[in-house]
């Protein structure tokens, strides 16, 4: 991935007020997921089309797309029937959508005003269609907001990779004024957020001292980290240590633990797995659990089917009688305020792309 334009992630305490003239634009960028059963296919081929997902060798780079091919006509079977499961299509994109407006009225009522587009990796609206929209309504300045609380290459690094193509192809873009945040995890109006949904549900069980509280994380390649440099490992243990320490300033130690989750073909990704995880807490006699989806900010397969069936069903048959889950942050107002705070805090740092700000 080249250096995104310019770069914000932690807080930076910072006022801002539009001049007349600009016309504000946040991009807000996810990964998208299948509609429809008969969009499954055709998804996963987007997915691992991208050399971000799969990262083959120089000299085998020609083979991406007919790997790609292969991939996903291979998994089209088993996600389709996972997609059925839960309703029979991915949530994401109409959940991303209603984070874009609730993010809009958080900006208006900072009197900040500004427009909020979508633009999602693997399917629709794709982050080229988002982009060409901002050109169409002639945006002056523009935040690019990943929704991935950490980095990674093969979430924001890919996502961004994409931005930054068609801007410096683009005479008009590569002048415009832009701010990435390519990191959030640190800002403690997230972790707040996130301590106030597990506080909520280790509430729900009878014994809440006991709960114990896992972190299930998506995983990626152990290469991405070792080999490419990926900060994604070490961004994730300093955001559930930030989390857990907010949990004991208000008098909650329960024991936690992280672990990895969505491990797709034969390669060894980042460990422990999730699924060996529920098994080792029952083989201990762990009677209760707290499952959280740290790096998911909305509901989609990840969460609907792979931890609340699959991983459940797991931990029920492993010998953990109680079982719970925190729920995607989605619209929470705490959060999404949050976000507006970081959008504000990210405009005076926006540069031209052409103008080498990084």
């Amino acid at each position: 991935m080249g250096t995104p334009p310019c770069l914000t992630g932690v807080e930076e305490k910072s006022h801002y007020t539009l001049a007349a003239d600009e016309k504000l634009g946040v991009l807000l960028l996810n990964t998208g997921g299948p509609e429809t059963l008969n969009d499954v296919q055709p998804f996963l081929y987007n997915l691992f089309s991208d050399p971000d997902v799969i990262r083959l060798p120089r000299l085998f780079k020609f083979l991406q797309r007919p790997l790609a091919k292969l991939v996903s006509v291979f998994l089209a079977l088993r996600t389709k029937e996972r997609y059925a499961a839960i309703g029979g299509g991915s949530p994401l994109r109409r959940l991303t959508d209603e984070q874009a407006d609730a993010l809009r009225m958080a900006l208006e009522d900072k009197n900040v005003h500004a427009d909020v587009y979508v633009g999602m990796r693997y399917w629709y609206p794709f982050i080229e269609q988002a982009v060409q929209q901002i050109k169409r309504d002639g945006i002056t300045k523009l935040v690019v907001l990943p929704l991935f609380p950490q980095f990674s290459i093969s979430t924001t690094g890919s996502s961004i990779g994409v931005f930054r193509q068609i801007f410096e192809q683009d005479a008009y873009l590569s002048r415009l004024p832009v701010s990435v945040i390519l990191s959030w995890y640190q800002r403690h109006g997230y972790i707040k957020s996130m301590a106030d949904l597990i506080e909520t549900e280790l509430g729900k069980f009878g014994k809440p001292e006991e709960v114990m509280v896992l972190f299930s994380a998506h995983g990626v390649p152990i290469s991405y980290v070792e080999d490419a440099g990926d900060p994604y490992k070490d961004q994730m243990e300093e955001c559930i240590y930030l989390i857990t320490q907010e949990l004991k300033a208000r008098g909650i130690g329960n024991d936690h633990t992280l672990a990895y989750q969505s491990r797709v073909g034969p390669l060894q990704w980042l460990k422990p797995y999730t699924t060996e995880v529920l098994v080792e807490l029952g083989r201990k006699g762990v009677k209760s659990v707290l499952a959280v989806p740290i790096s998911f900010v909305s509901e989609h397969i990840e969460t609907l089917e792979e931890i609340d069936m699959g991983y459940k069903d797991l931990a029920l048959g492993s010998g953990i009688e109680n079982w719970g889950r925190v729920p995607a942050l989605g619209c929470t107002s705490s959060f999404i305020r949050d976000l507006a705070d970081a959008v504000v805090e990210a405009l005076p740092f926006a540069k031209a792309l052409e103008s080498d700000c990084a």
